[in-house]
């Protein structure tokens, strides 16, 4: 794949200049690249995110694709380029001033507080933006959150943790959700419900930003993908696209 992307790169720079002119941007990142310590592991890298859209960061183990997500939150600090929330430029801001802005980070260990019960992780963040949901309205959105409310994290599956973990940065307000590796480790029925609910949240007009290894849950969920390798996106491809190329895409992920 890496000797063919040349022409992919100029088709696809193409493509996205026109489709990002009919598109308002909500997230939009130019020119980034991190460092961990002088090992850089993000260059030149471009992506967006419209109101209501779903983008995933696709590529091998090491391509950078957390760290992107990190960056955009404000939890890696070591970058160059620009980040851009609704047009405002994020620039040195803080990952809690990002987090007031609207911006939700969920990582793939989820950050549950184990000690508290499902109700206590939801209330304890703060209310952030105007955007924020009520609990009545988490409760009827993620109903198993409100027959577990009274658990303790270390009682909830897999599944359910991944569900408080996206729950409370909505109640928090965020309307950009960054998503890092929601499915792993989850049961098939566990994924296609989680699939569910970021389709559901899509249509409620909230972005979200996925790093996902899993090819086919991510042809389910997401409007456009953008395909990293060795910190740099290689390739931009419409749904309609990457499902065309399923078994090649798993073959290169070797999945």
């Amino acid at each position: 794949m890496s000797d063919e992307t040349t022409t992919t790169e100029r088709t696809g720079a193409v493509a996205e200049t026109t489709a990002t002119q009919a598109r308002s941007r909500m997230l939009e990142v130019k020119g980034l690249s991190a460092w961990y310590g002088e090992a850089r592991v993000l260059t030149d890298v471009a992506v967006d995110v419209a109101p209501g859209e779903v983008v995933t960061l696709v590529g091998r183990n090491g391509a950078g694709k957390t760290t992107l997500l990190r960056s955009v939150m404000g939890l890696h600090r070591q970058i160059e380029g620009a980040i851009s929330l609704d047009g405002t430029d994020l620039g040195k801001t803080s990952a809690d001033s990002r987090a007031r802005a609207g911006i939700g980070w969920v990582p793939d260990d989820r950050g549950i507080y184990a000690s508290l019960t499902v109700a206590e992780n939801l209330l304890l963040p703060p209310v952030v933006h105007a955007d924020a949901w009520p609990l009545e309205r988490v409760y009827e959105f993620f109903p198993v959150l409100h027959e577990r409310r009274d658990f303790p994290g270390t009682k909830l599956s897999g599944g359910e943790q991944q569900m408080l973990a996206m729950a409370r940065v909505l109640r928090m307000g965020s309307r950009l959700l960054l998503l890092d590796e929601p499915s792993e480790g989850l049961a098939p029925v566990i994924v296609q419900r989680i699939g569910e609910i970021i389709r559901e949240i899509k249509g409620q007009g909230v972005g979200v930003l996925l790093v996902e290894q899993n090819v086919k849950f991510a042809s389910t969920v997401a409007d456009r993908h953008y395909l990293l390798a060795q910190g740099k996106v290689v390739e931009h491809l419409s749904n309609d696209d990457f499902r065309a190329r399923e078994s090649e895409l798993l073959a290169y992920l070797g999945m």
